[in-house]
């Protein structure tokens, strides 16, 4: 039975999958110039939450984790990743430094996982986790007119990356965290699962386009912003998939450091995530080949594979991110297209150069 946040959702034409996933409210183009042009609001509340608590807290995570965990005062934060002993990514995930505890938020489904993983770990310190993912229930605000939204109808919103903020809202303690979401800054607002149908109708009512996964992939391509589970997974490097401020090489050892400085140091990634145009409209699914000639080789071969396909109103085309190999990612390099069954397709793919805001944060519809 729907719950009352699906219910609103529903009652503005939200549209699901089969596995019930939410994908647009009935207009994909309007969900996705809100995002570009005004606010578009999604639901996250999906996200799983994990604590970690207890005195050694900082020092346990801090020898874990690729980016800082020493030196956070509560209401701050970052982004950062849980690697292997080969420097490849386990979990990627943002980190909330809060008077008592850490909270680690993570993409839908992985709490317990990553649960798991950080209490292999753990042996005499004093340090206790939990899975709170069930009394978390984020909604996330996208789009140039947001912090603006909530300055007015919710309370301040903070204003540095990854930081957090509590204000008291219609009787109750409201979270609100920045962050990144569908390629661009975004504000996350959390009172716990249930308030978010007061929360989704108070930032709808202000003027907010619900939004659905569609219009965010679509966003989130234009970015090059990279997607857990699609774009990055346990084969990946970070810096492959253009990750460098979720770790930190100056803060002292952590799983996968030697890996992750060495790739800094002296490089050898045999591939990078790339942002590529598609000279027609046609979805691409996952997995499709790209195929060049190869000068150094001879003839031709595969030399990158898509990760992720969108549909851009910009440029009126296809999208795409995949992972190129070295010595073929500059921009102007083009690609057959041939399918996981290695069957031809039609069109091909030109790499284009990956929008980059002046702080180093991904934004939507920026090209040169």
């Amino acid at each position: 039975m729907p719950n009352s946040l699906q219910q609103l959702q529903q009652a503005r034409g939200a549209r699901t999958n089969s596995e019930g996933l939410l994908l647009t409210y009935g207009d994909v183009q309007r969900e996705y110039r809100a995002g570009r042009e005004g606010a578009a609001l999604f639901d996250t509340t999906a996200r799983g939450r994990v604590e970690v608590a207890g005195a050694d807290r900082l020092e346990f995570l801090h020898r874990l984790l690729a980016n800082r965990v020493r030196g956070l005062e509560p209401g701050q934060g970052n982004h950062n990743l849980l690697l292997n002993s080969k420097g490849k990514i386990l979990f990627g995930f943002d980190l909330a430094a809060r008077p008592e505890s850490l909270e680690l938020s993570t993409e839908p489904g992985q709490g317990p996982a990553l649960l798991k993983a950080l209490d292999m770990y753990l042996f005499a310190d004093k340090v206790q986790l939990f899975d709170r993912s069930a009394a978390a229930a984020p909604l996330a605000l996208v789009g140039p007119a947001a912090q603006r939204l909530i300055a007015e109808r919710i309370g301040p919103p903070p204003a540095a990356d990854r930081w957090w903020t509590e204000v008291d809202w219609q009787g109750l303690r409201l979270r609100i965290e920045r962050g990144v979401h569908a390629g661009s800054p975004a504000w996350f607002l959390d009172a716990g699962p249930a308030a978010a149908p007061a929360v989704f109708e108070a930032l709808t009512e202000a003027g907010a386009t619900p939004a659905g996964r569609v219009a965010e992939d679509f966003l989130r391509v234009e970015a090059g912003q990279a997607a857990f589970g699609a774009d990055v997974d346990e084969n990946i490097y970070p810096q492959e998939a253009r990750l460098e401020r979720c770790f930190a090489l100056d803060k002292g050892c952590y799983i996968g450091q030697e890996v992750v400085a060495k790739i800094d140091t002296y490089g050898g990634l045999n591939k990078r995530l790339c942002l590529l145009s598609i000279d027609h409209d046609e979805p691409l699914p996952r997995g499709v080949k790209l195929i060049g000639e190869d000068p150094e080789r001879g003839g031709e071969r595969e030399l990158g594979i898509l990760t992720s396909w969108a549909y851009s109103f910009v440029l009126d085309r296809g999208l795409a991110l995949g992972y190129v190999k070295r010595r073929h990612q500059a921009p102007g390099r083009s690609f057959a297209l041939r399918g996981p069954a290695d069957q031809a397709l039609a069109g091909q793919a030109t790499i284009v150069p990956m929008p980059v805001r002046p702080d180093g944060l991904p934004v939507s519809g920026e090209f040169e």
